[in-house]
């Protein structure tokens, strides 16, 4: 099954520029692949390559290999792991050392830092019981110290370190604040980091470690060579930092910028803020289709503070477009061409304006009415990413259908369970309060959650879907679809694999409906997370019913619409829906009703603003970038990359 990447338009013309010149705005030079998958492969034959090559004998030891611990690193330990087992490598002559470990947490705890680095790899590779050297969380605190600098001696020098880097810059427990000298040692968490860590402790802060043993930045310099990994387009600040910013304290991996044999890994979203992914054209030639034409331009107007048809010739000239200039020129064509082509994104007619002229509108007016399919990962990702639109969709009197791929159980909190069960015991339909206490409190830490638990929690998230589709008047019984993905149902926060029972769930339903256009995430902030394998699972149904031979599969249009966290570029948009104040608050109040999921949210991240402000800032801030191009202007707009 294919991983999804968004399609490219344009862009640097990277095969005949010399590496010192592509790499130019970069201190660590950046290895962007299409997603984590063939990135992960290419590390695996650099490590691969880096034992073979390595003689024993000669050198009188094994091999020193230090491997980062997380969720970042686990499809290249899915590679190694295969490789091992194919015969392409052996770890018999190699010691490997875990970067990072939770204090008072020991290492065969479900919680332990390294579960993953044993489950994903140690336990499936042949590697010696004596060779594997973790942290030891357990030490006494009177040992600690000198533990901790036994650790560091035997963690220098290592032959190669591959490291994933976290969402501020921090590599291991290095984070803000840490200093190019500190060595492995242990450190304080700080709050935003525990909260990080909370998924692996029930969601509960309390219950999450204060303090962990790292190794230090001084520690990680000292290796012959290092690999940074970062995925997603929540890494995509943090890459942007490490690689071209300056060394700070406020991102520890930036001090690795002093190391002479490092390179950093990343995939198209986690490079999407890098020079040579933002402003191209100052690195050199280009391949100018009419959208990267847009992109230019808009980055242009930004980075000028004018409207479109405000920009000069020198405007142009002073900022590395000179060769744009020379492909379409003059500039005020320019100017005229990509205000047009801008504007020609808005539409206050998602689903086509009947009996219109729609040359140059984004959805064609036939057929009018239109049966519509949106898909949402969760059962909220619909009304907070695209709410307005479907609501527009709905008023203006589509066959709109939802289709909820996964149960969202994990993500609802114990105490909103013992809210609704209190409430039905109040209202006398049945008593099963302490019942479902006590399940709550069989709960251990690292396990998966209780099935009979998880199914309320399903039920909850259920009726809070329908709740916020009847608001704006969504028939709930026959236009909304409860698909119950089977990858999603490990009963934690790790998911089963991807599997054709899951496409073909979404395949009967395609299959039932026959849409004309289908909405889908396109949000790739997690790329081991549930909206990259629903649209995965999505796109692998509609192409096997193209494949088939369906003529409906092969006209229907799909449409990405991404998450509350971060939306298109307005160089890739394919349509723009503007929405009313009114409607606003119409999105808004859908919102709401997903009570599970305001106020108390298992797993927010670092950003404190409920879902609602997140989707309404994020619409906003699209509605403000139009009109500063000179569009009109907007209270809020939503947008949509089309992918058919």
């Amino acid at each position: 099954m294919k991983h999804f990447t968004v399609p490219k338009d344009g862009g640097l013309l990277e095969e005949n520029i010399p590496e010192g010149i592509l790499h130019s705005f970069e201190k660590i030079p950046t290895e962007i692949y299409d997603d984590s998958t063939p990135a992960s492969k290419a590390i695996a034959e650099i490590i691969i390559k880096a034992i073979s090559e390595f003689d024993c004998a000669k050198e009188g030891r094994n091999f020193k290999l230090g491997l980062s611990t997380g969720i970042t690193p686990v499809s290249l330990y899915k590679v190694l792991s295969k490789r091992c087992r194919e015969g392409r490598v052996s770890f018999r002559n190699v010691d490997i050392f875990s970067i990072d470990e939770y204090c008072q947490v020991a290492s065969s705890d479900l919680q332990s830092r390294n579960t993953k680095l044993h489950s994903e790899l140690l336990d499936n590779i042949d590697i010696a019981p004596e060779n594997i050297h973790t942290p030891d969380g357990m030490v006494p605190q009177d040992r600690i110290t000198e533990y901790c600098a036994e650790f560091d001696r035997q963690a220098s020098g290592l032959d190669l370190i591959v490291i994933g880097v976290g969402e501020g810059g921090q590599v291991g427990f290095n984070e803000a604040g840490a200093t190019p000298t500190c060595r492995t040692r242990t450190v304080l968490l700080p709050y935003k980091s525990r909260k990080r860590q909370t998924r692996n402790f029930k969601g509960d802060i309390k219950n999450t470690p204060h303090a962990a043993i790292t190794i230090g930045i001084a520690t990680i310099l000292s290796a012959k060579r290092i690999i940074l990994m970062a995925w997603g387009e929540d890494k995509a600040q943090a890459v942007k930092d490490v690689a071209e910013g300056k060394p700070v304290s406020s991102c520890p991996a930036s001090f690795l910028q002093a190391h002479g044999n490092i390179t950093l890994f990343t995939d198209e979203t986690g490079g999407s803020l890098l020079a040579r992914v933002v402003s191209p054209w100052m690195i050199g030639p280009c391949e100018w289709t009419p959208k990267f034409v847009r992109k230019a331009v808009i980055w242009l107007c930004q980075t000028v503070n004018k409207p479109i048809l405000k920009l000069t010739e020198n405007d142009y000239l002073q900022n590395s477009l000179e060769e744009l200039l020379d492909r379409f020129g003059p500039y005020d064509k320019i100017n005229i061409d990509v205000f047009n082509d801008l504007q020609h994104t808005i539409t206050g007619w998602p689903g086509g304006k009947p009996d219109a002229d729609d040359s140059t509108r984004p959805v064609p007016s036939a057929p009018f009415p239109k049966r519509v399919l949106i898909f949402s990962p969760h059962p909220d990702d619909d009304v907070i990413s695209m709410g307005g639109t479907f609501i527009r969709l709905t008023h203006q009197g589509h066959d709109v259908h939802v289709a909820y791929e996964t149960s969202g159980n994990v993500a609802v909190h114990d105490d909103v369970v013992l809210q609704h069960m209190d409430a039905a015991r109040q209202l006398g339909f049945g008593d099963r309060f302490d019942e479902v206490k006590k399940l709550i409190e069989s709960k251990r830490p690292g396990e998966p959650e209780p099935r009979e638990l998880l199914d309320i929690k399903a039920a909850i998230r259920r009726s809070e879907a329908r709740a916020a589709d009847r608001s704006f008047g969504l028939n709930d019984e026959t236009n909304v679809h409860f698909l119950n993905l089977p990858f999603y149902e490990s009963g934690g926060i790790k998911k089963l694999p991807r599997t054709q029972a899951d496409v073909d769930i979404i395949k009967a339903l395609m299959q039932k409906l026959k849409p004309h256009m289908m909405f889908m995430a396109g949000d790739l902030a997690d790329p081991h997370g549930t909206h990259r394998v629903c649209t995965e699972a999505a796109l692998d149904a509609l192409q096997q019913l193209k494949d088939e031979g369906e003529q409906w599969a092969k006209d229907c249009m799909v449409w990405l619409y991404r998450g509350a966290w971060m939306e298109w570029e307005l160089g890739r948009v394919d349509m723009a829906v503007p929405l009313s104040p009114d409607e606003v608050v119409e999105k808004r109040h859908a919102i709401y009703r997903h009570l599970s999921q305001k106020d108390i949210v298992p797993f927010p991240g670092d950003d404190p603003r409920e879902f609602w402000q997140r989707a309404e800032d994020r619409t906003s801030s699209t509605a403000r970038q139009y009109d500063a191009l000179g569009m009109a202007e907007y209270q809020a707009i939503e947008v949509f990359l089309r992918l058919y």
